[in-house]
């Protein structure tokens, strides 16, 4: 299982992390380490993959959701300042096809709700679209900021 925080600013608008190599964008999210809670996950993942850290009590939690056969996925939300995606930095790394050690992710994105599915693959915008409602996330969001 994978966890992630889905990451919204003022506008309504997600950030996205570009996956290197591919031409898929990406919520900050990954593999929960032994011993290791959803939500520390959720969080050791999105600051490795974004540099952005998030106290828990500034996450919603989601829940559990399938995303694909044999990897579901337990995702957070949390509402951010508008930060300059330039800013965001990765700082794992995996080596590519000629060797290099290049960062997981390497470009940011604030993207609109209407614009996911122009970035995400099929599964991650299926998540996010028909899934979830982005839309009512961010409504949960402004609910407990209120």
């Amino acid at each position: 299982m994978s966890c992630g925080i889905l990451v919204v600013d003022d506008v309504d608008e997600l950030l996205l992390c570009h996956a290197t190599g591919t031409a898929r964008w990406d919520i900050p999210k990954g593999r929960r380490e032994p011993g290791e809670s959803e939500i520390e996950a959720a969080i050791r993942e999105t600051f490795e993959e974004t540099g952005l850290r998030f106290a828990p009590d500034v996450l919603v939690e989601l829940g559990r959701f399938r995303y694909r056969p044999g990897k579901d996925l337990h995702l957070f939300a949390t509402r951010s300042e508008r930060i300059d995606p330039s800013g965001c930095s990765c700082s794992t790394r995996f080596r590519d096809a000629r060797g290099r050690l290049v960062p997981e992710m390497d470009g940011y994105a604030w993207v609109s709700f209407d614009d996911v599915a122009r970035h995400c693959a099929k599964n991650m915008t299926t998540l996010l679209t028909k899934t979830l409602s982005l839309r009512e996330v961010s409504q949960r969001l402004r609910g407990r900021n209120a």
